[in-house]
This record gives structure tokens, sequence and C-alpha cells, in this order.
């Protein structure tokens, strides 16, 4: 996974990436087409290259197109845009999918609120979007029947979050709540301003605790974009004035969970340097199950993650755009909720079940 994810981004950073997959040369009947194809194409466009989630979606997008084409005999050609954080610099990749007659555009927005232009365009040109990941709000979803969305449902990563530091605490009390005053102290790192998921995991995480009867004391919050570098300097911020203090760090992504790991190592060295020390180190939970972050979670580093089905967010973006130039159903395992939506389910991940998951997702990539 570490070879191809490299390979991603350092190929993603010459403004696209190519993928062409051969195919056996049978002809296919692509519905709005005035002759019989046997061609993919797909434009994907992602808010963020350097994000390492969507780093390992897109790895496996590529994968998996090699694996389909042979199944559906065609070629598959996927353009890899990556949008530098920038809504127009996404519109201005839309456009340009558009102008070259790709038949599906895979979007991963930058703004969440702002997916008009690209519906807009898209719908004047009978481009199909598949929107995933970043979930773009309901309305502008129901403005075309040819916008769809892939991805899962924030609200149960932030419970399921909760739900690994509520077995923490029925099994050890007394090693969370390190003060003896009977609350939980915490900090949170965000990962942006107004973003759904931000908000969303932000919410239910502290709901699901508070309802199981655990009483918490936020000591601080901070936006950290979704980024291990800025959630380093947050989490430096948070040790300066609590230092002793935090007993658990949430965090809206895997990446700021080791952001503020990285903090810690700096300011109280390793765990177990800075339990032979004497120095309280805090429990961080994260949420994507990245492969960096199922290693913390395996090396006690992190005490759990809530696992982002990456793996089957890109499988799903290319039958579902298969299905919409083919003509072809899904397949009955795939269930289209209201005609729009693919829901991924989320997993929790601690140290009991985390060899396993990391073993399977080796074998997913040996495939």
């Amino acid at each position: 996974m570490k070879k191809r994810a490299k390979k991603m981004i350092c190929m993603a950073g010459i403004c696209g990436v190519v993928l062409c997959v051969s195919g056996c040369g049978i002809t296919s009947n692509f519905p709005g087409k005035e002759k019989k194809r046997a061609e993919l194409k797909i434009g994907i466009s992602v808010y963020d290259q350097y994000d390492t989630f969507l780093t390992e979606v897109i790895s496996r997008l590529q994968s998996y197109a090699k694996e389909k084409e042979k199944d559906w005999n065609i070629t598959i050609t996927l353009e890899i845009q990556d949008a530098n954080k920038s809504q127009l610099v996404q519109n201005d990749q839309n456009d340009e999918f558009i102008k070259r007659n790709f038949d599906v555009a895979c979007i991963n927005l930058v703004d969440r609120t702002d997916a008009s232009t690209i519906i807009d365009k898209a719908k004047k040109a009978d481009m199909p979007i598949i929107f995933f990941n970043r979930e773009l709000v309901e309305e502008e979803l129901e403005r075309w029947d040819k916008l769809y969305y892939v991805g899962a449902d924030a609200f149960k990563s932030g419970q399921i979050q909760g739900q690994i530091l509520i077995e923490q605490c029925e099994k050890d009390f007394a090693s969370v709540d390190r003060n003896g005053d009977g609350i939980i102290q915490y900090v949170m790192l965000e990962g942006e301003a107004g973003h759904q998921d931000s908000i969303v995991r932000s919410m239910y995480v502290i709901d699901e605790i508070t309802k199981a009867g655990y009483k918490v004391e936020k000591l601080a919050d901070e936006i950290a974009n979704w980024s291990r570098s800025q959630a380093e300097t947050k989490m430096t911020q948070f040790l300066s004035s609590y230092r002793n203090e935090i007993e658990v760090v949430f965090a809206n992504n895997d990446d700021m969970a080791l952001g503020a790991i990285d903090a810690l190592k700096k300011e109280l060295g390793t765990k177990r340097e800075a339990k032979d020390n004497g120095t309280p180190w805090p429990y961080v939970l994260g949420i994507d199950g990245t492969e960096v972050g199922l290693e913390a979670v395996a090396n006690g580093e992190m005490l759990g993650t809530v696992l982002n089905d990456g793996k089957g967010q890109a499988e799903r973006m290319l039958d579902l755009a298969y299905s919409l130039v083919s003509g072809e159903s899904l397949s009955e395992e795939i269930e289209l909720i209201d005609g729009k939506y693919i829901r991924l389910p989320y997993q929790k991940v601690t140290a009991e079940n985390v060899a396993k998951i990391q073993w399977n997702m080796q074998e997913t990539i040996k495939e």
C-alpha cells in the first residue's frame, strides 16, 4: 500500500494522472452515445492529493480498474486531478472533463456547500457526477437525477469513536480518569470549519459518551484542517496550557491523531518513556483506519480508530460509473439508497482486532 500510495502522490503532482487500462476489444452499448464503444472514461478530482485516506482510495481505485477491465471487456481511463484545496480549480477541472467528453466525473468536493457550478455544467453537458467522501448538501444532490454520492454516515463514525472510549472506561475507568475527579478531561482536533464530517464527528463522539453516563469536560478544541502538521502544532499548544490535565485526545481523522502523537513524543518522549517518567500520556483516538493509523493502534500509541472503508468506496464508485454508462444494473449486494446514495459501513478498530484488519488490507493489496 505504501509504495502505491507514494506513487500516486508523485504522479498527481504533475497536474493530473491518467491510467489507461487496455480492454479486450469487445464493444458495449453506451446509452447516449452515437456508436458502440468499449471504453469508460472517468475524470476524478480530489480536494487534496496529500490527504492520506484519499491516497489510499485512489490507489485502490486504480488497482480495481485493472481488475474490472478484464471482467467488463472494456478500456478504462482514469484521469486523476488534484484541486489543491481550491474550489475554483476543481470547477475548472470539471470543465475540462466535460470538454474532453468524459463519461462520468467523480468529485471529492473542496467545498461541500459550493457544488452548484459543477452541477449546472455537468447537467448541461449530460455528464453524471459521483460525489465521494466529502458529502455535499442534500438539496444540491436532488437538483438532477444523475447526481450520486458514495461515502459513509459521518455521525456513525463519531458514535463508534465514542464507543471505543466507553469500552476502555468500562474496562478500567481509572486509566482514563487519571486525576480521579470522575470527569473525563479532553481536547478536540477538528477537521475544518463548516465541514459536515468535522461538525458531526465532533458532536456525536461526545454525545455517545455522555449518553453512556460519563461526565466530560472540554479543555480546548482547535481546527487543524485534517492535517498532521497542523494538528501537531495545535497539540503542542494544548500541552503548553494543559500539560498534565489532558486525559483524552479526540481527532476527526487519523492524520490529526498522528499529529497529536507527534507532539506528545516531542514534549513527553515515547509512551513508554513518559510512563517511566511518571508523565501522563493521554488516550488518542482517530477516524479513517489509514495504514499509518492502524500501525499507531497496533503499537499502542493510539487507543483506537474507526475504519472508513476506502476500499469499498473506490470499488462502489467504479461499479456505479460502469452501471451508469453501460446501462447494466448494479449487483444485488450494492444498495443504491433513494436512487442517490451508496453508504459504506464504518468498523471499530482497537488493539483486539487491528492485526486482523491489517492482514485483510494486505490481502487486498496482493489481489
